[in-house]
């Protein structure tokens, strides 16, 4: 294999995010030398509908026709939407399970990924998998489904088949399981301390029927777990990452990195050693938001694993592999043109299916999360 396709795969490994409503001359560069497969974009990166669609379309005709680039949004709903008004504004998740029709929960999906294939993002990290157990908990809250794991993986399963309806992919978060925290992973790490008995029965019930179910990608949690790993967080454990989620649920779609900016993990690995040890222990792709120096050195990090060690460049093919797969699922096309976006974005019928839900439970409210 020539380095330069070993480095074309790497990058495929990486999403990346930027600063401003414009890509950086910089970004581009790097997408079209593959070196970056993904970009996702924030909520500063957002100013109008035709900003969005301009920017998509840039981003998108730099990369090469033989590796496309996959643009990605944090969507959820409530809380996490990125993409507002005059989009629809959709309800918390919590309100759309509480209602417990799974057809309309599919309607939501279908509804507001059509607006986002619109736009031309084809990969919405969405739906929150984890199990609102812990009123308490800072960051999960009103963005799950449910509070038991049949109510949660029906409904949130339920969403992602309105999702696919638009074309769009998904990805079931957080691995294995965010919803009992008394910590945001933004600022440090929280631990599950659960035995592995109530793991499988609660937090990891909804992960295992959404691999049955095929769901494309699942994100990682920077929570520690101590019954299933003592020593490293769910992104960098291989008992994690690949024995329990591959071995053991039949997992064969993409795991994703939270983003490695968070101080969960950033604060305790140099971002070589989280590229290198997250790619090693079952990751396929992994979210750096930002700053660009930080993204330049994982993909330089990998690279060079890769390069060095035959097994390390086995996992860069395997993942790479994977990440092809998902943008061949992703049928979502061009940006539409912006005189056609008033028309496609928050339309009467898709404002009337928001409106129709009541509020989430007040309790239930967690804090806006920068990232995923």
């Amino acid at each position: 294999m020539t380095g330069s396709r070993l480095a074309r795969l790497a990058g495929q490994l990486l999403s990346v995010g930027f600063d401003g409503t414009a890509p950086p001359d910089s970004l581009r560069a790097r997408v079209a030398a593959s070196e970056v497969g993904g970009v996702i974009l924030f909520r500063h990166n957002i100013a109008d509908p035709g900003q969005v669609a301009t920017l998509v379309s840039v981003l998108r005709r730099a990369a090469p026709a033989d590796a496309p680039l996959l643009i990605s949004i944090d969507q959820e709903g409530g809380l996490v939407q990125r993409v507002r008004a005059p989009a629809t504004v959709w309800p918390p998740m919590l309100a759309v399970g509480a209602a417990g029709e799974a057809a309309r929960t599919t309607a939501v999906g279908r509804a507001l990924g059509e607006e986002l294939a619109a736009l031309g993002i084809g990969w919405d990290f969405a739906p929150v998998l984890d199990v609102h157990t812990n009123p308490q908990n800072p960051v999960i809250g009103s963005r799950a489904f449910g509070t038991t794991p049949e109510a949660v993986a029906a409904q949130a399963l339920a969403f992602w088949r309105g999702l696919r309806g638009a074309g769009l992919v998904g990805c079931g978060k957080h691995f294995p399981g965010h919803g009992d925290t008394q910590t945001d992973s933004h600022f440090d790490l929280p631990v599950v301390p659960h035995d592995l008995e109530r793991l499988r029965r609660i937090e990891l019930a909804p992960f295992a029927a959404a691999a049955a179910a095929g769901l494309e990608a699942f994100m990682t949690a920077h929570v520690l777990y101590p019954a299933l790993d003592p020593d490293r967080p769910a992104t960098l454990s291989r008992r994690i990452a690949t024995e329990l989620l591959r071995g053991e649920l039949g997992f064969r779609g993409v795991l994703v990195s939270d983003d490695l900016g968070m101080k969960a993990v950033a604060d305790r690995y140099p971002i070589e050693e989280l590229a290198t040890g997250a790619i090693a222990a079952g990751c396929d792709h992994l979210l750096i938001r930002e700053p660009e120096a930080r993204q330049v050195a994982a993909f330089e990090a990998i690279l060079r694993a890769a390069e060095a060690r035959a097994d390390f460049r086995a996992r860069v093919e395997e993942s790479a592999a994977r990440v092809a797969a998902l943008k061949a699922a992703c049928t979502v096309a061009a940006p539409a043109p912006a005189a056609m976006l008033p028309s496609l974005l928050g339309t009467p019928a898709h404002r009337a299916l928001a409106s129709s839900f009541g509020d989430a439970p007040p309790s239930a409210a967690a804090g806006s999360p920068a990232t995923s």
